[in-house]
């Protein structure tokens, strides 16, 4: 063993003194869920929130600073550009994901409470899903982007049947790995015949072939085919979209809340990255294709919505018709869409998230996840009920907050690139999604409760004044974020 150590020696201290700045946030973030695995061993769970909070602000830092330092990725001397490129993009998107993950972890702490001797464990795979969605949003080869899928699904498959005692997390836990293990063999075989057909894993070649010769390439066609399809899949996009309601139910409140938030951007971004760094040279062959599947993610994800009674499926179906807004920002790319489709994303990932913190002691009080149990809540809380109508205001896209724009821009971009008929029907249905967004609201409002006792912890309201409070913010001042891309 200490020869061995010997040889490897010198390779690990040359990935410790990386001079290029550009793979730090990716170091630090594995090194930080490693960190959670060795506190278990030490049994140091209390420090683990502060420190993995204190961790992700060090990270964000980090990942700010690559800003002014984007390109390749340098490992040892070798240049990893083939692998991975780290570019603004990268960059802002990473941003949001760590914020998105901070958020997620404050709640983490007293939703684990009663399960501290499996903190560190589940801390530590919600760590390794933040990992893999930064590799998503850099990867510059189609073997990292399997890596990075693999990564987050594998982990989400372990978190959404964590509950082993729980039916409903057992079966959300089974679907999402069936249906799952299905998604990633046709992504596999998507690779496969683009690699056959070009020649090489690299977006950058891909893309060279993709203009050149991808719309004679039969082979090319239907691997980029078989990618979109899984891609798909993993958005919850109409038809892939059965295992979403099922799995956001039976999972864990916290682990839905991580699955429509960061998850979702996150193959959002992998998603824009691929068709715009690699099969952009055949986007007239994916067009027909998306369009019809947009518009179908519309439809049914905003129509089932209306019939929903417990609140996780409402927020699934809900996600499912977000996501459809969201394919159109991959069917604009040629105007260059990811200011859009960044800002959508933030908006986004702020209201759900605000939702679930005020929606989770709710559930937690009530001991059910329908819409009834917010019954009177305007009544008992008025503060949790101000928090949680502003989240569904925000979803709803209603100004003046963050939806609101998040839907102008993705809806601009799209009228910009020739899919008026499409926007109308993108505005049509988010006319309808107002009327279940709505339906929670009058529940707090208009409804006689009882007189359950509900007590959100202090960072519960923490989160929620965050989120609400960037909604707004963002809704007023959109530049903070809208410039950046």
């Amino acid at each position: 063993m200490m020869q061995g150590f010997k040889i490897l020696n010198p390779y690990i201290i040359q990935i410790i003194t990386i001079k290029e700045k550009t793979v730090y946030t990716l170091i630090y973030t594995c090194c930080l869920g490693l960190l959670c695995l060795v506190a278990e061993i030490l049994n140091l769970r209390k420090l683990l929130i502060p420190v993995i909070l204190a961790g992700l602000a060090a990270i964000f830092c980090v990942n700010y600073m690559d800003w002014q330092h984007v390109g390749p990725i340098m490992i040892g001397g070798m240049d990893m550009a083939h692998m991975m490129q780290v570019d603004q993009f990268t960059v802002a998107f990473n941003g949001l994901l760590i914020g998105a993950a901070a958020l997620l972890f404050t709640l983490s702490a007293d939703f684990y409470k009663d399960e501290q001797h499996h903190l560190s464990d589940y801390l530590a795979i919600l760590i390794f899903i933040l990992t893999g969605a930064m590799v998503l949003t850099s990867f510059a080869n189609l073997i990292m982007l399997f890596l990075g899928i693999e990564i987050v699904s594998i982990s989400l498959y372990i978190m959404a049947g964590s509950r082993k005692f729980d039916i409903r997390s057992n079966e959300a836990g089974f679907k999402y790995f069936l249906m799952g293990s299905f998604a990633s063999a046709i992504l596999l075989f998507g690779i496969t015949l683009i690699y056959g057909s070009s020649g090489s894993f690299e977006l950058s070649k891909i893309s060279e072939f993709a203009a050149s010769s991808g719309m004679n390439s039969p082979m090319f066609l239907v691997g980029a085919l078989l990618m979109v399809a899984a891609f798909l899949f993993k958005v919850a996009a109409v038809p892939f979209h059965f295992w979403s309601p099922d799995v956001y139910e039976g999972s864990p409140s916290l682990v839905t809340t991580m699955m429509a938030t960061l998850v979702k951007v996150s193959f959002f971004a992998a998603f824009y990255r691929l068709m715009s760094g690699g099969l952009l040279g055949i986007h007239d062959y994916t067009n027909d294709i998306l369009v019809i599947v947009a518009a179908a993610t519309m439809i049914v994800g905003n129509l089932i919505a209306l019939s929903q009674e417990n609140f996780k499926r409402l927020l699934a179906y809900s996600g499912i018709s977000h996501a459809g807004y969201m394919l159109l920002a991959i069917l604009s790319l040629k105007s260059d869409s990811s200011s859009a489709l960044f800002f959508y994303g933030a908006a986004y990932v702020l209201a759900t998230i605000g939702a679930f913190a005020v929606a989770i002691p709710v559930f937690k009080a009530t001991g059910k996840e329908t819409i009834d149990a917010f019954d009177g809540l305007g009544r008992k809380k008025p503060f949790l009920a101000a928090m949680l109508t502003m989240s569904m205001l925000s979803l709803a896209g209603i100004p003046p907050l963050a939806g609101f724009l998040g839907k102008y821009y993705i809806f601009s971009e799209a009228i910009k690139n020739g899919y008026a008929i499409l926007t109308v029907l993108a505005v049509l249905a988010s006319i309808v999604g107002v009327y279940y967004y709505f339906k929670v609201i009058l529940a707090m409002y208009t409804k006689q409760g009882d007189d359950t006792e509900i007590k959100p912890t202090l960072l519960y309201t923490i989160v929620m004044l965050v989120c609400v409070g960037l909604s707004l913010l963002l809704g007023v001042w959109p530049g903070g974020l809208m410039g950046i891309l």
